[in-house]
């Protein structure tokens, strides 16, 4: 695992960076894609591998969501980390991987009342 707590305060060490942000954007992909099967099944009525889907799909978000966090932490509000377009890439999956989750997880439930 990468130690974000040193990351370089003055991008000297962009694959490091870059190698965070690609992580960031594979776990929240993950977390999407598995919602989303999550929600294919639940359609078919087979709502224990939804749950089970939906499970794994909050690991991805949750470990995208602590790279973010450590992110934020390492730049405490300085601008110490370089934003690339690459990393506006990797929050934008992350933020549409968060409200695609709490949808699906809605119709999922929504389904299982039908």
């Amino acid at each position: 695992m990468l130690d974000l707590d040193n990351l370089p305060e003055t991008g000297t060490d962009a694959d490091v960076l870059e190698e965070v942000v690609m992580g960031l954007i594979i776990n929240a992909g993950q977390a999407r894609s598995l919602a989303y099967s999550a929600l294919k099944q639940a359609k078919q009525g087979d709502f224990e591998t939804a749950k089970t889907l939906m499970a794994q799909s909050h690991a991805a978000l949750h470990e995208a969501h602590r790279v973010q966090t450590q992110l934020i932490e390492s730049d405490e509000g300085q601008g110490k980390i370089k934003v690339s377009l690459v990393l506006v890439h990797a929050q934008d999956h992350l933020m549409t991987a968060m409200l695609a989750r709490e949808l699906i997880a809605e119709l999922i439930e929504l389904h299982e009342k039908m």
